[in-house]
C-alpha cells in the first residue's frame, strides 16, 4: 500500500490561495484517477480538483470554507500500488508524483516573495511587504495594519510569515488583547434597527442602523472581488487618463456587415473584438504597457493575452482571458469573445480561462456609462475602459473649411500603475488606441 498526497493545485501566477467550496468525497470513499474530489474557488473562478491517484480517501485535512495556500496537502489517498522505487500512485511514475508535489511546495515557500504589496499606513512611511496569505489572516483575525507593522518577521528581509502572524494571533487571544477599533469619528453608529453580527474573532458585536433597512451579507465571490480590488489599490498608485474617439466609420462598418457576418460565421460580431484588435496593435508599438512588476524587476510579457471584464447574472464581474490575441484575426477574436462570454454567463469557465492576462479591457458603455476609472487587474499594469457610443454634433475640419456633422463619439479611459507607466506613455498609448479606432477602414474585409 502507498499513500499519495493531494495538494492544492497551482491556478495561475497571481493566485496564492483558494477556498474549499465542497467535498465530493469523504474519508473511506473510493476514488478513480482524475475523478473530482472537491470544488474550490479563487477570486477569479470556481474550479474542480481531480484525484491524482486511484484508491481510497484516507484523510481530508480541510473543511468547507477553509482558505488553503497553493501547494498545501489537502487530502491523502491510499492506493493499492506498493510504494517501491518506480511507482507512487496508480501506476504513475514516482518521480512524476514527487515532481508535482515538489513544484507545489516551491510555490508555497515562494509566497512571501511573489507579491510585493505595499500597505498604506497612518504615517505613510512603511515599506514592508506582505503576502496575500498574511493579509487574509490579518483581515480574518481583526489584526489592524498598525498591529501588523509591529509584528517581528522571521522571513526573508524581516518579512512577516504565516507562522509569525499565527503566533501573534494566538498570543493576543491568550493575553486577552483586543484588535484596535476605529476612532469614534470614523465610525457611523446610529441607534435603532439593531443587527447582531459575528465578528472575525468569534465575539458578538452589535452594529446599529437607522430606518427601514435590509442587511445582506456579501456572497463569496463579492467578498473575493472586494479583497482583490482593495489589494490592487494598495499595490499600485493609480493614474487615469482620458480621451475620446470618433468611431463613426467603425459603427457604420459593423452595421453594414453584421447580418452577413452572423450568417457566414454563425456568430454575432460585437464592438468588443474590434476594440481588442485596436488594443493589440498598439501594445505591439508600446510593449511596456504589457508587463508586470516583480520587486524591482519589470517583466515584459511577450504574449499578448487580453482580459475582458464580463458581467455575470449575479451582478458580479469576472475577467476571462483571450490568449495570444495578437495571433487571431477578427473572426477568431469574435469567436473567442463570444465563447468566453457565454461560458462566463453559464458558469462554465475553466480555471485556465481566467489566467495569464497581460492587459484588461472593460466596456462600461454596455451599462450606459460614458466613461469610468477602472481598477487595475493585478499583476497587470494597465486597464482600459470604453464608454457608450453616442451621437454628437462635432466640428469637422476639411480643406474646404470647417463644418458641423453628426458623429458617433466614444470616451476612452485607462488606469495605469504609475510605478511603471508614466503619464506620457499612458496618454500616448491611450491616444494611439483612439487613433486606431478613428482610422478604421470602412471598406475593409473581415
Amino acid at each position: 500500500m502507498a499513500v499519495v498526497d493531494l495538494v492544492m493545485p497551482k491556478l495561475g501566477e497571481s493566485i496564492m490561495e483558494a477556498t474549499v467550496l465542497k467535498w465530493h468525497k469523504n474519508p473511506g470513499d473510493t476514488v478513480k484517477m482524475d475523478e473530482t474530489v472537491l470544488e474550490i474557488a479563487t477570486d477569479k473562478v470556481d474550479s474542480e480538483v481531480p484525484s491524482t491517484a486511484a484508491g481510497v480517501i484516507e484523510e481530508i485535512l480541510f473543511k468547507v470554507n477553509d482558505v488553503v495556500p497553493i501547494g498545501t496537502v489537502i487530502a491523502r489517498i491510499k492506493t493499492s500500488v506498493a510504494g517501491d522505487e518506480t511507482t507512487g500512485s496508480a501506476g504513475a511514475p514516482k518521480a512524476l508524483v514527487a515532481e508535482r508535489v515538489q513544484e507545489a511546495v516551491v510555490v508555497e515557500k515562494a509566497q512571501p516573495e511573489s507579491i510585493t504589496y505595499k500597505p498604506q499606513t497612518g504615517n505613510g512611511t512603511s515599506n514592508r511587504f506582505y503576502s496575500p496569505l498574511v493579509l487574509n489572516i490579518a483581515a480574518s483575525e481583526g489584526v489592524s495594519m498598525a498591529e501588523l507593522e509591529n509584528i517581528p518577521g522571521t522571513g526573508n528581509e524581516g518579512r512577516v510569515t504565516k507562522k509569525d502572524i499565527l503566533q501573534y494571533v494566538s498570543g493576543r487571544k491568550s493575553g486577552g488583547q483586543r484588535p484596535e477599533t476605529r476612532p469614534q469619528s470614523e465610525t457611523m453608529v446610529i441607534p435603532m434597527a439593531k443587527v447582531e453580527q459575528q465578528s472575525s474573532t468569534g465575539n458578538q458585536q452589535l452594529t446599529t442602523y437607522t430606518g427601514n433597512v435590509e442587511v445582506i451579507e456579501m456572497d463569496r465571490m463579492r467578498k473575493l472581488i472586494a479583497d482583490h480590488m482593495v489589494r490592487s489599490k494598495h499595490t499600485s498608485p493609480h493614474v487615469t487618463s482620458f480621451t475620446e474617439a470618433d468611431v463613426t466609420n467603425l459603427v457604420q462598418w459593423r452595421d453594414k456587415v453584421k447580418k452577413d457576418f452572423e450568417k457566414r460565421e454563425n456568430t454575432k460580431i460585437t464592438f468588443t473584438p474590434l476594440f481588442i484588435e485596436a488594443i493589440v496593435r498598439c501594445i505591439k508599438k508600446f510593449p511596456l504597457i504589457n508587463c508586470s512588476l516583480d520587486g524591482n524587476n519589470i517583466i515584459i510579457k511577450k504574449d499578448i493575452n487580453i482580459g475582458m471584464a464580463t458581467a455575470l447574472p449575479s451582478g458580479n464581474l469576472i475577467v476571462p482571458v483571450i490568449k495570444n490575441a495578437d495571433q487571431l484575426n477578427l473572426v477568431g477574436l469574435t469567436r473567442q469573445v463570444n465563447a468566453l462570454a457565454d461560458a462566463a454567463r453559464n458558469g462554465k469557465l475553466k480555471a485556465d480561462d481566467t489566467q495569464g492576462g497581460t492587459f484588461t479591457l472593460t466596456n462600461v458603455g454596455t451599462f450606459g456609462s460614458l466613461m469610468g476609472t477602472p481598477i487595475i487587474n493585478q499583476p497587470q499594469v494597465a486597464i482600459m475602459a470604453v464608454g457608450a457610443i453616442k451621437k454628437r454634433p462635432m466640428v469637422i475640419e476639411t480643406p474646404a473649411g470647417d463644418s458641423i456633422a453628426i458623429r458617433h463619439m466614444m470616451y476612452l479611459s485607462m488606469s495605469y500603475d504609475h510605478r511603471i507607466v508614466d503619464g506620457s506613455l499612458g496618454a500616448t498609448f491611450l491616444t494611439a488606441v483612439a487613433k486606431e479606432l478613428e482610422n478604421f477602414k470602412a471598406d475593409r474585409e473581415y
